[in-house]
C-alpha cells in the first residue's frame, strides 16, 4: 500500500510503498476514502523539517531539554547516535480520516466489514490507504453524511473539546482569534449552541466566510472592527469567552484577549501560539485561563487509545470517541457545514505536489482533503443523485373486499396517539354507518383510554388477532413514523383497505417494501393522511381559479417552529427528520394544486438550523418553492400559499382566509371557527370508497411519488445538488 512519509533531517516529502498493517484485536482495519490535511499543525512540522538544524532546535525548545538531559545520562556520542537516528527517519503524517472497514479484529463486534467510519489518531488515521485503528479511536459515520465531510471528524473533536472548555451558555458573546480550520469549526459550534460570535483574523477572505456561516461579525485584530463589534454586542462589557486559536510567534492574540474579554471572563488555548501572559492585565480581571487537550479526555493515554478501556459515563461524558460521534453527528443534521471550507480535494497520488504548493503559499486553503483510489469527484455533474419512484405493479385485479349491503363501515385503529384521538376519532365516531371494531396499542391502559372515550368494541394489544378478523373492513395505521411502512405492508397482505399517516415510508427500501405487499396480493387500496388538498376552503379556491393553460409558480411558506424539548419528533435516528416526517403534506398540496408529480427537487438548508428550501420542478416547467422553517415568530400564521399562473394569483392564508385575483376578484370570508385542513372531508372520502369498492380518494401512484419526492430532500441536502426523480410521471 502507499502512504505519505516525511524525514525530518532532510525535509523530503514521499509517497512510498509500505507493508499493509495487521489487524489485530481491539481494533479495525479501514481503507481510506478521505483523509484530510490539517493547514496547521502538519504544515508547521513539514515546515519544521526543512530548517536548518538550529532552526529545529529554536522551533522545539522542549526536545532541546530532552536532548540536553539524555547528555547528562548518557554521553554525548551516544545522544548524538540516537537523536540523529530517530531524525534519519520517516514520520507519517495525518491524523483525520474517513474509510471502510476492510477487516474487523479480535474483540470488536460494533461495527462490520463494509462499514464506514470516521477514524483520528497522529499514529493511527494517517494519509495512507489502509489504517490499523483501535476502537476508541473510530466511531461509525451517520448514513446519508458525505465521506468527504465525515474526514473533517477529527479536527472537528478538537474544535469540539475547546469549545467544551469554555463552557459556553446561550445568549453568550465570544471571541474566536485565528479563522483557520479550527477557528472556522470554532465559531460554527458556538454559533449551533446560542453563542454569538466574533472573530479575528487577518485575511478577509477568512473573515468573510466565518460571517457567511453565521458569526455575527469578524474583522482584521489590528484595526478598530473588531473591537467595535465586541462593544457593541457586549454593552462594553466584553465577551464572556475567548478561543485562541491562532498559531505563530506572535503574542498579539494573548493581548488581544486580555482586551476584549470581561471581567473574570474565560480564555481557552486551543492552538499553538506564543502565551506570554500580560501578568497586570490578566490579575486585575482575574481572567481564567484554560487549555484544551486535542480531541478529549482520552487523548494521551494508552490504556483508552490502544487498550479500549473507555470512561464511564457518568464520570466522564465527552470522551475522544464520544465528540467524534457527536460532531458527525451535528454534520449529518446540518447543524455544521464543513462544505465550505474545501478549498481544494486532492488526489492521494499528488500528495507530494500538494504538500508543496501549501508550503510555497501557492495554493491558499482552510481545508484541503486527499481523495483515494476509488472515490469518485463528487462534484461532477454526472453523479447527481438520482432517487427512483417506484413503478405501481398489482399482482391481481385490485378490488375491494366484498361487503354487505346496509353494513357499517368496520374499523381498526393501530395507535390512539395525540393525532388520532384528537384530529381522526372525533370525526369518526359520530359518522353515520362507521362502527369502531377494534383500537391496537402497545399498552394496555392506552387502548382502554381510547376505547372509553371513542365507544371501541374491543381494545387489544394484538395486532396479529385484527388483521386476522374478516370483519374488519379497513385499518388505520396511526403510529410512530419508524412503524408506518412495516404496519401498512402487513395490513395490505392481510387484505384489509388501509389509512397511513403520513409518512407512507422512512427510506427507499420501506417504500419498496410497501409496493411489494401490493404486487404480492394485489391489494392497492391504500391512503395515506395528506389532509390538506381535502380542505373546503382550498378546494373552492382552487375550482375559482380555474385551469391553466401555461407553466405555474406556487410559493409554500411554512412556518413550522419549534418542537418542545422531549418531542419523539426530534428523535431523527429512528423517527426521521422533522421534514420527512410532514413534509408530504406540502409537496402533496403543490402537486395537487399543479395537477402532476415532480420530476427533481432541489433541497438547501442554511447553516445552524433546521430550516429548508425546497424546490420542486414539475413536467410542463412550474414550479414550487417550499420554505420550511423553524426559526421564525410564532405570532405568524404557520401555513401561506401563492399560486401565480396565467395572469391570475391564487393567495391561501392559513386555511382562514383565500383569495383569487385575476379579471374579477374572490375573497372568502374569514372562517368564524378553528381552521379546516381537510380532515374531516378526507375522511369522509376514504369511507365513501370503503363502503362502495369506488376508486382510492388519491391514486396509489401520486402517493408513491409525493413519498419518493420526500425522500428525495435528504439526498438533496447531502450532494447539494438537484435530485432527479427517475421514474416521475
Amino acid at each position: 500500500m502507499k502512504q505519505v512519509v516525511q524525514n525530518y533531517k532532510s525535509g523530503e516529502l514521499a509517497v512510498l510503498d509500505v507493508p499493509v498493517p495487521g489487524c489485530k484485536p481491539g481494533g479495525v482495519l479501514v481503507r481510506t476514502a478521505y483523509s484530510l490535511i490539517s493547514t496547521g499543525t502538519e504544515l508547521m512540522k513539514v515546515s519544521e523539517a526543512g530548517m536548518s538544524m538550529l532552526g529545529k532546535a529554536r522551533s522545539r525548545p522542549d526536545q532541546v531539554a530532552k536532548v540536553m538531559q539524555s547528555v547528562a545520562t548518557n554521553g554525548v556520542p551516544a545522544t548524538y547516535r540516537k537523536v540523529m537516528g530517530k531524525l534519519d527517519s520517516y514520520t507519517p503524517l495525518g491524523y483525520s480520516l474517513c474509510g471502510v472497514v476492510e477487516q474487523v479484529g479480535a474483540g470488536i463486534d460494533d461495527v462490520k466489514a463494509g462499514d464506514v467510519v470516521a477514524c483520528a489518531g497522529n499514529e493511527h488515521a494517517l494519509h495512507a490507504e489502509l489504517n490499523w485503528v483501535p476502537r476508541n479511536l473510530y466511531t461509525p459515520v451517520p448514513d446519508g453524511l458525505a465521506p468527504r465531510h465525515a474526514a473533517f471528524g477529527t479536527v472537528g473533536s478538537i474544535a469540539m473539546q475547546g469549545v467544551r472548555q469554555g463552557e459556553p451558555q446561550l445568549g453568550e458573546v465570544a471571541l474566536v482569534i485565528g479563522l483557520g480550520l479550527i477557528g472556522q469549526l470554532v465559531a460554527q459550534l458556538l454559533t449551533a449552541a446560542g453563542v454569538r460570535v466574533v472573530g479575528a483574523d487577518p485575511d478577509p477572505a477568512r473573515c468573510e466566510l466565518a460571517e457567511r456561516l453565521g458569526a455575527a461579525a469578524c474583522g482584521d485584530p489590528a484595526s478598530a472592527a473588531v473591537e467595535a463589534a465586541v462593544a457593541e454586542l457586549t454593552d462594553g462589557h466584553g465577551v464572556d469567552q475567548v478561543y485562541l486559536a491562532a498559531g505563530g510567534g506572535s503574542n498579539q492574540p494573548v493581548e488581544l484577549a486580555a482586551r476584549l474579554c470581561r471581567d473574570r471572563g474565560r480564555v481557552v488555548d486551543i492552538g499553538k501560539c506564543r502565551l506570554d501572559l500580560p501578568w497586570n492585565a490578566y490579575y486585575e480581571k482575574e481572567l481564567d485561563v484554560r487549555f484544551s487537550r486535542s480531541y478529549g479526555p482520552g487523548r494521551y493515554d494508552p490504556e483508552y487509545e490502544l487498550e479500549g478501556r473507555d470512561y464511564p459515563i457518568g464520570y466522564v461524558r465527552w470522551t475522544e470517541r464520544r465528540n467524534l460521534a457527536c460532531f458527525l453527528d451535528l454534520l449529518a443534521r446540518d447543524r455544521v457545514d464543513v462544505e465550505p471550507l474545501v478549498s481544494h480535494v486532492a488526489d492521494f497520488d499528488d500528495a507530494v505536489e500538494t504538500y508543496g504548493r501549501l508550503k510555497d503559499g501557492e495554493l491558499k486553503a482552510v481545508a484541503v482533503l486527499f481523495r483515494y483510489p476509488g472515490q469518485k469527484e463528487e462534484a461532477e455533474p454526472a453523479e447527481a443523485p438520482v432517487v427512483a419512484v417506484p413503478a405501481v405493479r398489482r399482482g391481481g385485479a385490485a378490488s375491494s373486499p366484498a361487503r354487505s349491503a346496509g353494513a357499517p363501515v368496520r374499523l381498526a385503529f393501530v395507535g390512539a396517539g395525540n393525532y388520532a384521538t384528537s384530529m381522526l376519532l372525533p370525526h369518526l365516531s359520530q359518522r353515520d354507518g362507521v362502527e369502531l371494531s377494534t383500537v391496537v396499542t402497545t399498552t394496555a391502559l392506552s387502548a382502554a383510554n381510547a376505547q372509553r372515550k371513542f365507544g371501541f368494541a374491543r381494545a387489544t394489544t394484538d395486532l396479529d388477532a385484527v388483521l386476522g378478523d374478516k370483519s374488519v373492513d379497513a385499518v388505520f395505521v396511526v403510529t410512530r413514523h419508524s412503524s408506518h411502512a412495516e404496519l401498512t405492508r402487513k395490513a395490505l397482505l392481510a387484505g384489509k383497505t388501509v389509512f397511513v399517516e403520513k409518512p407512507l415510508a422512512l427510506t427507499e427500501d420501506e417504500l419498496a417494501g410497501v409496493l411489494a405487499a401490493v404486487e404480492e396480493s394485489g391489494n392497492d387500496r391504500l391512503q395515506v393522511g395528506f389532509n390538506r388538498r381535502f380542505a373546503p376552503l382550498l378546494q373552492e379556491a382552487k375550482q375559482r381559479f380555474g385551469a391553466r393553460t401555461g407553466p405555474a409558480s406556487l410559493r409554500y411558506l411554512v412556518n413550522a417552529g419549534r418542537l418542545q424539548q422531549g418531542s419523539w419528533y426530534l428523535q431523527q435516528g429512528t423517527e426521521g427528520s422533522r421534514f420527512a416526517g410532514e413534509g408530504g403534506h406540502f409537496i402533496d398540496t403543490a402537486s395537487w394544486l399543479l395537477g402532476a408529480d415532480p420530476v427533481s427537487v432541489y433541497a438547501a438548508a442554511p447553516s445552524g438550523n433546521e430550516d429548508l428550501q425546497i424546490v420542486l420542478h414539475y413536467p410542463d416547467g412550474s414550479t414550487a418553492a417550499i420554505s420550511y422553517v423553524t426559526t421564525g415568530a410564532p405570532g405568524f400564521p404557520k401555513e401561506t400559499l401563492d399560486l401565480v399562473a396565467d395572469g391570475r394569483v391564487l393567495r391561501l392564508d392559513d386555511f382562514v382566509r383565500a383569495s383569487v385575483y385575476g379579471r374579477k376578484r374572490w375573497v372568502s370570508s374569514r372562517l368564524p371557527k378553528a381552521r379546516d385542513k381537510g380532515q374531516s372531508a378526507e375522511l369522509a372520502a376514504f369511507i365513501k370508497a370503503v363502503r362502495t369498492g369506488g376508486p382510492m380518494p388519491v391514486p396509489l401512484e401520486s402517493l408513491v411519488a409525493t413519498t419518493a419526492a420526500t425522500l428525495a430532500v435528504r439526498a438533496g441536502l447531502a450532494g447539494g445538488v438537484p435530485v432527479t426523480l427517475a421514474g416521475a410521471r
